[in-house]
């Protein structure tokens, strides 16, 4: 059925699949497209939502004074991110944070967490991770709900009722928390000593000493007394030192610096003034670095390197002065400053035996502040791969050994159930990170990390080794790696190979796979195959930032996928997942043909113990059929029925079919490209 039919098919069916949801048949509406349920006017998204939690607690969620506590409420453990199935929705690809539950309706509860990317005011090219501010980004803010309830008049009211919405429908809602900001963000203009420093002449760094914020704090004083107050009714303190210390709060010296909230303009306005008050200086945040050896920057002297903005300002990109395979500098951000410096960082070195506790204590005390104001349930943990110690991974840590670990403790003192879910990708030894990334991992207490099954071809035999190894940490750590089918960071025409083609294969291992979590990003579910790139406008990693110009720009909204085949198969999954995940999801996995890390054989086979009713075979061969498969026989006592297939990814009429064997194996005829298939014992 192509996409047009697929469509007309939910028209004239829509009333009975809707039915079904709001009488509880299904946890989410089958077949309903996420562009179609986008569509949905608002009051029947309430009529929906009404009868599956009922008027009352609806109404008490769509007040933002209300907090529904979280489904988690009472749980003094992390233990349930470590199975948990997440879904990624970037905001900007659907617009609003109320189309988050138009969106969710789409979503079985069997994909119960919603990570959602991050909601700040932007900064340079509106990139999301390039926090500008600690305000909650008013480009998400939706004019159709407050059409119909006026008093969610903010974009933060209708975050939170959004996030209690999510909360009275069982599902978990996560933040990001970053450790860096924009390179010119207001909270490193407003808070220079708590970012690192540099000064630049032309082509050279002409000082990079450890107190150059002490500087920088004087000169944006000096902006302040030139320019004045940006608002009025606030006194201007008395000199620098009163200005930034810690009896001075934030709150009103970024009133002073930039103005109101609620005046974005005003504030651009003043930013722009600010940093070209620094530039003529010669002040710059340094850019923030990813890989080792982090330290040791210098001017990148290349024509291409060097860059005029509108203002004539002229801007040099930077370099690791002696790089390895995997340094990166990321130009636009900035990284807090956690450590103070050895030998007045004329090295670069880090003294990481003196943390900068006010630094932490600022971050800490933001992200603990967005979690209580929005009732967060869990972190993904932005870079969490940062690990600067040339040594290698303590063998002891404190609280300050990093930044990610004390944001999730500090939290869990009022929120023991609050989960730290990782970005690493789990390479090897030294390469994204000094020392082993996996002990790095437990240091941290995270609890799950991402890993990099995304970024690999599926049966491929690189898949398959990381496959088997993540298996291995599972049993063997105190971190869960994930199962992930795609990110929103894969989700870019550089990387359209890795998902021509196993798309069901990737769902179903991670739905029946169920002590292993895993991670969706939101329109995988019917992106179309691109064998050459598509439109910008396709991918929804081209929606972390805005360009209008480039190779990377979008000129307009996200265009979702209209693969309607995978999309169909993908909603008969889910919805035979419905029925099957009840009775193994409490189960240990038990292995019947685990994956091979030699990439010889591609089929995968397992079931669940005490007592296993059910046998999950996957080809993860996206090209050739698997041929005359054996799946070892579980020991039984008694003469059972013929094992027969209950579903398959990809033939519908494969229910029913008997399978023979013998005592010692179960015979499976064959299997398509990419099929997984269920077998009922």
């Amino acid at each position: 059925m192509d996409y047009p039919a697929f469509t007309s098919h939910w028209q004239s069916n829509a009333g009975p699949l809707l039915s079904a949801f709001s009488e509880g048949q299904h946890s989410f509406i089958p077949y309903l497209l996420p562009e179609s349920a986008l569509q949905l006017p608002t009051p029947k998204i309430l009529q929906l939502l009404a009868s599956r939690i009922g008027k009352s607690l609806l109404q008490e969620a769509l007040d933002p004074a209300q907090t529904i506590p979280s489904p988690l409420a009472g749980l003094r453990t992390t233990n349930w991110i470590k199975q948990t199935n997440m879904v990624g929705i970037n905001v900007r690809t659907i617009q609003n944070f109320w189309n988050i539950i138009k969106y969710s309706l789409t979503l079985p509860q069997a994909q119960q967490s919603i990570h959602l990317l991050p909601i700040w005011e932007p900064g340079v090219v509106a990139s999301l991770y390039g926090m500008s501010s600690w305000n909650i980004n008013p480009e998400f803010f939706s004019s159709e709900l407050q059409e119909s309830f006026p008093q969610l008049d903010t974009v933060e009211k209708q975050l939170k009722v959004v996030v209690n919405i999510l909360h009275a429908t069982g599902r978990l809602v996560g933040m990001d928390v970053i450790p860096h900001t924009d390179r010119y963000s207001e909270i490193a203009l407003a808070n220079p000593q708590h970012f690192e420093w540099l000064q630049r002449q032309d082509d050279r760094i002409t000082s990079h000493r450890a107190q150059l914020h002490e500087d920088v704090q004087q000169h944006v004083y000096q902006f302040l007394r030139e320019q004045g107050p940006a608002k009025a009714g606030i006194d201007l303190p008395e000199d620098a030192e009163h200005f930034f210390s810690d009896n001075y709060p934030e709150g009103p010296r970024i009133e002073l610096l930039f103005g109101g909230r609620e005046d974005y303009g005003r504030r651009q306005q003043r930013r722009g003034w600010l940093v070209q008050h620094l530039y003529k200086k010669g002040y710059e945040p340094a850019p923030a670095t990813m890989g080792p050896p982090y330290r040791g920057l210098e001017v990148d002297t290349r024509p291409e390197a060097k860059t005029v903005d509108q203002d004539g300002r002229i801007w040099r990109d930077y370099k690791i002065s002696q790089p390895q395979e995997m340094s990166r500098v990321f130009g636009p951000l900035t990284r807090y400053k956690l450590y103070e410096r050895l030998d007045d960082n004329r090295n670069w070195a880090i003294d990481f035996q003196r943390p900068r506790q006010a630094t932490w204590d600022y971050v800490c005390q933001h992200y603990n502040a967005l979690q209580l104001a929005f009732n967060f349930d869990f972190m993904r943990g932005d870079m969490s791969h940062v690990q600067m110690r040339p040594e290698g991974v303590p063998a002891t840590v404190d609280n300050y050994y990093d930044l990610h670990k004390a944001v999730r403790n500090y939290i869990r003192k009022a929120k023991p159930y609050f989960g730290y879910f990782a970005e690493t990708f789990l390479a090897g030894p030294n390469v994204i990170a000094y020392g082993n990334e996996v002990d790095h991992l437990e240091q941290a207490d995270a609890d799950s990390t991402l890993g990099d099954l995304q970024s690999m071809v599926v049966g491929s035999p690189r898949f398959l080794q990381n496959f088997r190894w993540y298996l291995d940490i599972l049993k063997t750590r105190s971190f869960a790696p994930n199962f992930t089918l795609m990110t929103g960071d894969k989700d870019d025409p550089r990387f359209d190979d890795f998902y021509l083609g196993g798309n069901e294969a990737r769902l179903f291992i991670a739905l029946f796979l169920t002590d292993m979590p895993s991670y969706m990003a939101l329109g995988f579910e019917c992106r179309d195959p691109h064998p050459t790139p598509a439109p910008n406008e396709h991918y929804t990693k081209l929606y972390v930032f805005q360009l209008g110009d480039g190779p990377k720009a979008t000129k307009g909204p996200y265009v979702w996928g209209q693969n309607s085949q995978l999309f169909s198969r993908l909603t008969r999954l889910r919805l035979k997942a419905e029925e099957i995940l009840p009775q193994i999801v409490d189960a240990e996995t038990h292995w019947l043909l685990p994956p091979d890390p030699t990439g010889g054989a591609r089929v995968i086979a397992w079931t669940q113990s005490n007592p296993a009713r059910y046998i999950f075979i996957v080809n993860l061969d996206v090209e050739e059929k698997a041929v005359n498969i054996k799946i070892p026989r579980l020991p039984r006592e008694a003469r059972q029925p013929l094992p027969r297939i209950v579903y398959s990814t990809h033939r519908e009429n494969a229910a029913g079919t008997l399978l023979n064997g013998n005592e010692k194996q179960i015979q499976l005829e064959e299997l398509l490209p990419g099929e997984g298939v269920v077998v009922e014992i």
